[in-house]
């Protein structure tokens, strides 16, 4: 559906979710927002990191960006067969991109409950929740759910998705999907809560956790896309909450990790809240477990020893059931802390799946240490070095990146296969401490720096490195498991939710979404800082970070926010110093993508602008050029139904096709199957679902 022009007015919603409903924030999160910032550590924050003035003429030395490592072209699991011409090989920069493409009319805030895209583009669904991906799985039934049923099924709440090629034309491809959390009021009828909910009830949830792997094929030459629904289907999966996987790395059978159930600390049981993630250039996908916390209960009665990094993980320790508990050592013991303490040390790991070997166990790699996963972002360094930047999904927590020891193998032996599939399994993890060049003209409002730019330096704390611990204090296991109190004692710097990370194909630059804090200067809070140039920040902003020499391996770094989010009209935005007159309005930014001509792609979660009667509008999808005259031009280019989350974006490499994940449509408090609040995608009752858009004309999206 597409949607003339609406003049609105936009209010800023007051509440401590943002544009979020308490609904969504007990399901999602465990109400993290409503509960005190597990990071109690007095390690200084943004605004009090660097109390001198550095010299900006000094910070922006950086050299020429590094070469990337694009697309699945490298040594992997990829067949030969799969990798698309073009694909694989070193990029190298010159200059970097114009920000050509974005030429598509910007599409209003609404309220509506449905998909809306610009003139002169289709959509439609290609997937949902409920449908069958496994042969033999039956159809979706609300009524008639089961496990065992589930399990053969797409999982519910879709998040991070990729497609990648099964021939070299890119006609067939896999769309491997995150299935972060479920809420079961929306699952069930009648569903009154985790202390009535039933251990059949239990299981179908945990059952549609995890991820799926469904094989897709493009409609034509198009930019279309259509699930694959007959013949052997032989790559469709599903991965589950109880699906037996593998820890890698230092840390992998650390008596940290060791359970009754699994005395080797090996060995375990499924994935949670996968949330964002990764593509490797050997062709794998990452996934990351973001707040796994919430399923846990019993801390209270966890050994002594064993409750500050409990809570220094968001797991209430001071009671059994906390509010909103789901209940679920009702049915599996191994989620009760005070029966199995050790059992939540098993999650908050970057998950590595290998989508075009359905038998091969995923793998938690210890080595890229264990916190609030938002995703992964891999690129390839000068040296040959893989690097993985991630963000902690927490508000006052860190930005992190993996440098491995091995370096990428660009052939297809055997050899070549085994050893890029060790890459994320020993390495050094760092953590992020910031400068400021400003420091002293921040007030909290969100006014420009006299020099014109929020900007600073960096620097990589090492936690780790060449298989030792570098936190005095604890042993690598230590630092690896608890990774949050290894950058508490090192001093990283506190930053608002760091969630999506991506680093642009084209110019080596990495973009961090820091999607909101509302806490920020508050009572006994932190102020507002140059990273973090307002108080009470509930619409968030884009951190640019340039590596020194482009040396994604080194150590130090200079940044910048080109966009500070919210209503255009308020002067507390920034738009890389755009014409704002001319920008759409952008609130709480999550998730990251780029299309092929560098131009970044930002979905969103919670926006928390409203229109003149106080209803926050549907969370979208914008387009902005982050490099030439166009730079900080932000236009949205698609809006979700009612009370979902444009949860996720993956812009097809030929830039034909745009792949959304729509998540938790109609999730508005006190919704419910029988009563609910949006009947996207089907007219009944709400569905997550994942869509496709595309230009009918056979033209390239954004343009």
């Amino acid at each position: 559906m597409t949607l003339a022009d609406e003049p609105r007015r936009l209010l800023p919603l007051a509440d401590g979710h943002g544009g979020r409903s308490s609904m969504t924030c007990l399901y999602r999160c465990g109400n993290a927002c409503a509960n005190p910032a597990p990071n109690t550590s007095g390690n200084t924050y943004l605004g009090d990191a660097v109390k001198t003035e550095v010299s900006r003429r000094g910070i922006f030395k950086a050299g020429a960006v590094s070469a990337l490592v694009i697309g699945a072209g490298a040594a992997g699991a990829v067949p030969a067969a799969a990798v698309p011409a073009g694909a694989s090989g070193a990029l190298s920069v010159e200059g970097g991109p114009s920000g050509a493409g974005l030429t598509f009319k910007a599409i209003p805030p609404n309220t509506l409950d449905t998909v809306i895209v610009p003139n002169g583009y289709d959509e439609h669904v290609l997937i949902r929740w409920g449908d069958p991906i496994l042969p033999g799985a039956p159809a979706f039934d609300v009524d008639r759910q089961s496990p065992g049923a589930q399990a053969g099924q797409f999982g519910y709440n879709n998040d991070i998705l990729v497609v990648v090629p099964l021939d070299r034309r890119f006609s067939r491809g896999l769309l491997v999907v995150n299935h972060e959390y479920t809420n079961e009021e929306l699952m069930f009828r009648g569903y009154a809560g985790g202390a009535t909910a039933t251990a059949e009830q239990m299981r179908i949830a945990l059952a549609a956790h995890g991820m799926s792997v469904v094989e897709v094929e493009r409609v034509g030459h198009t930019g279309e896309w259509r699930v694959v629904t007959h013949g052997r289907r032989s790559y469709n999966r599903r991965l589950t909450g109880s699906t037996p996987m593998e820890f890698t790395g230092p840390a992998a059978g650390s008596p940290l990790l060791r359970t009754a159930a699994d005395p080797g600390g090996v060995r375990v049981l499924g994935s949670l809240n996968n949330c964002s993630g990764g593509l490797t250039p050997w062709g794998t996908v990452l996934s990351g477990e973001e707040n796994f916390n919430q399923y846990f209960v019993g801390a209270d009665g966890a050994p002594a020893d064993a409750k500050p990094a409990l809570a220094r993980y968001g797991i209430d320790i001071t009671k059994r059931y906390p509010s909103g508990s789901r209940y679920w050592d009702k049915a599996d013991s191994r989620f009760d802390v005070s029966k199995n303490p050790h059992e939540p040390n098993r999650f908050g790991w970057i998950l590595e799946v290998d989508p075009y070997d359905k038998h091969s166990a995923p793998r938690k790699h210890t080595a890229l240490g264990r916190f609030k996963h938002e995703g992964a972002a891999v690129v390839v360094a000068k040296t040959g070095q893989v690097v993985a930047y991630m963000g902690d999904d927490e508000r006052f927590d860190y930005m992190y990146k993996f440098v491995s020891d091995r370096k990428l193998r660009t052939g297809n032996s055997k050899a070549d296969r085994e050893s890029n599939r060790r890459l994320l399994e020993s390495g050094s993890l760092y953590v992020a401490k910031l400068g400021f060049t400003s420091a002293a003209e921040i007030d909290g409002t969100g006014k420009l720096p006299s020099d014109g730019a929020f900007n600073g330096t960096g620097t990589w704390i090492p936690l780790t490195r060449d298989g030792n611990s570098m936190v005095a204090g604890m042993a690598i296991d230590e630092v690896l498991v608890h990774t949050r109190l290894a950058a508490d004692k090192a001093g990283a710097t506190k930053m608002d939710r760091p969630e999506d990370i991506e680093v642009s194909k084209l110019t080596g630059k990495i973009y961090v979404a820091l999607t909101n804090n509302s806490n920020r200067g508050a009572a006994g809070q932190a102020a507002a800082d140059e990273a973090n140039p307002r108080n009470s920040n509930k619409h968030g902003q884009i951190l640019e970070i340039v590596e020194d020499s482009g040396n994604h391996a080194g150590e130090t770094f200079v940044w910048s926010l080109p966009i500070v989010c919210g209503d255009p009209a308020d002067p507390s935005t920034y738009f890389a110093g755009y014409d704002k007159t001319k920008v759409s309005p952008i609130s709480c930014p999550d998730n990251l993508d780029f299309d092929a001509h560098g131009n970044l792609w930002i979905s969103t979660d919670g926006n928390a602008l409203a229109d003149h009667a106080g209803t926050n509008f549907n969370d979208g999808l914008f387009a902005v050029a982050v490099e030439g005259p166009e730079r900080g031009k932000a236009k949205q280019f698609l809006s979700v139904p009612r009370g979902a989350e444009q949860a996720s974006a993956y812009v097809v490499p030929d830039n034909k096709s745009v792949v959304v994940s729509v998540q938790h449509p109609g999730e508005i408090t006190d919704a419910s199957v029988d009563k609910p609040a949006s009947t996207w995608p089907d007219g009944d009752f709400a569905r997550p679902a994942v869509i496709v858009t595309w230009r009918p004309d056979g033209g390239e999206i954004g343009a």
